[in-house]
């Protein structure tokens, strides 16, 4: 039993166990807890709008042709992508229908590399003459788009989404690229509020190998958008604050050292230092925060895959997010 815990995931979709990530680097084990200890003690990463004027956003992602009893009620309701499982035009209008039942104003969708029938080069033969009737949802494919709220003091939010994956399967995914290149840069709107792909930022709301986009990740620490919902990576569930300064630079720095095993892992020095400078500037910020009053400002990641795990079941509830 314990030899398994030892042992890499038999899926690249499934997280190692705990024993087997401290084994394999334990300063980035001890690295991630502490990062994400510390920012749970700093406050939001911006303010609250008063209640009257307050946009709620409820997120959601790889649902996989399940239709959701208990989606809560919110201004926007946004799906991150993989609606169906086959990918067929009847799983994902099937989806659409369903969300377009649904009471809420707005409904933003991306697609994910389940949805073949959006990427032409994995669309099946049988789908190639049908078409797909979005009914009041915004599909987002590479596009952007603005939503007014009159009932929320005549706010704007200002919307992009985008579906591409770093490859992980076969010819039936769709929007995939290869990990070593470069699908992002300058791509996403510097004025994006709200950004939607499929694919998680890597080392954030990613599996501790990193399945996420390394571009995507450099993308938004250009853009630097208030809210970044995606999906993909089922088990990354949750969210995350962002606060876009040394001390994420350095966690992230940390993340993308290879894992050397135990005994090196200790020994390294260029680690050690890493994870120094890494803890000053956790430590000073929050010092600055907690003892000098100085404000944070930053983003929030939500990874909202409703499917949990690998289990092919949904087990993940809707994750709401006010603005």
């Amino acid at each position: 039993m314990l030899f398994g815990f030892l042992q890499p995931p038999q899926s690249p979709f499934d997280p190692p166990s705990p024993l087997f990530n401290f084994l394999s680097s334990p300063l980035r084990f001890l690295v991630q807890h502490f990062y994400h200890f510390a920012i749970s003690l700093r406050p939001p990463p911006f303010k609250l709008q008063q209640e009257r004027t307050r946009i709620r956003l409820v997120c959601i992602s790889d649902t996989h042709t399940h239709e959701v009893s208990n989606i809560p009620d919110g201004d926007v309701l946004i799906h991150a992508g993989d609606l169906a499982n086959q990918g067929t035009a009847a799983e994902i209008q099937a989806q659409i229908d369903w969300l377009s039942s649904l009471p809420h104003a707005h409904k933003v969708i991306i697609a994910g590399n389940h949805d073949s029938f959006f990427d032409p080069r994995s669309r099946l033969a049988s789908d190639a003459t049908k078409s797909i009737s979005f009914g009041d949802t915004h599909y987002l494919q590479h596009s952007a788009l603005t939503l007014s709220f009159p009932n929320r003091g005549n706010r704007q939010l200002n919307f992009y989404g985008a579906p591409q994956i770093p490859q992980c399967g076969g010819n039936e995914f769709a929007f995939q690229y290869s990990m070593s290149d470069d699908a992002w840069s300058n791509t996403i709107p510097v004025e994006t509020d709200v950004l939607v792909t499929h694919t998680p930022p890597r080392y954030h709301l990613d599996l501790p190998h990193g399945m996420g986009c390394n571009y995507l990740l450099r993308e938004v620490w250009r853009v630097r958008p208030q809210v970044h919902v995606f999906g993909h990576v089922h088990a990354g569930y949750g969210r995350e604050n962002t606060y876009w300064d040394p001390g994420q630079i350095m966690y992230e720095k940390i993340c993308a050292r290879e894992r050397v095993g135990l005994l090196w892992d200790l020994v390294d020095f260029f680690a050690w230092m890493d994870t120094l400078i890494f803890l000053y500037h956790e430590l000073q910020a929050m010092f600055m925060i907690h003892i000098r009053g100085k404000e944070s400002t930053g983003g929030v990641m939500v990874n909202a895959a409703l499917m949990y795990k690998n289990t092919g079941q949904l087990g993940n509830a809707p994750q709401i997010i006010d603005l």
